[in-house]
This record gives C-alpha cells, structure tokens and sequence, in this order.
C-alpha cells in the first residue's frame, strides 16, 4: 500500500491550498482516511477525516469552516481544500488510511495502518 501526498507549498496568509493524497495497493472504497498535521516542535494532530462513504467528515476546530475534505474513490484520491489559511497551520500534512468495516471511521491517528510521507505547508503572515 502506499499513499502519496502532495499539494504543499508557501503561501500567504488567507490564501488557499489543495492537498491531494493518491492511494494505491488497497480497496480504496473501502478505506476511511485521514488528514493529520504536524508543527515544528508539537506532536502529530488530527485535521479531518472522510469515512469510506464520504459522508461523514469531522474536523478538528481549529480548521472547520475553513478545510474541506473530499474523496472521488473513481481516481482513489483524497483531498483537502483550505482556505483562509493561517501562519498556525504551517506543518507538514500527512495523509493516512485504514481499510473499515461498513461504517466504522477511525479517529485517533493509531488506528490508521497507512500513512504518506507528508508534505509541507508554510504559510507566511
């Protein structure tokens, strides 16, 4: 299985980004998956997941009404759309995914089996 992140870059603040996670070597429709964040110097938090459905899509606080996370399980990808970005959510994103029964969606960032290699968000004041 392998999951490949991609989408970051600089940008200033208030200005928008597409994250995009490309999934390969698992039954992607039947895969929740998650958008998790690291900070130089925090621990890995979560951001949003999408349950294999897709319609259900929670987010932390610090990012709702802000992010959006979408999957289209015809190109068995990922995405994560955020605007009105800001200098704290400069991090590196990473994506993750876990193959569920029905409508089971992992929360917490242990129970995903999968993970990409992230990639950097930096968003400048």
């Amino acid at each position: 299985v392998q999951l490949q992140a991609s989408g970051g870059g600089l940008v200033q603040a208030g200005g928008s980004l597409r994250l995009s996670c490309a999934a390969s070597g698992l039954t992607f429709s039947r895969a929740a998956v998650g958008w998790f964040r690291q900070a130089p110097g925090k621990e890995r938090e979560f951001v949003a997941i999408i349950s294999r459905s897709g319609s259900y899509t929670p987010y932390s606080e610090s990012v709702k009404g802000r992010f959006t996370i979408s999957r289209d399980n015809a190109k068995k990808e990922v995405y994560l759309q955020m605007n009105s970005l800001k200098p704290e959510d400069t991090a590196v994103y990473y994506c993750a995914a876990k193959s569920v029964i029905l409508t089971y969606t992992p929360m917490r960032e242990d129970e995903y089996d999968y993970w990409g290699q992230g990639t950097q968000v930096t968003v400048s004041s």
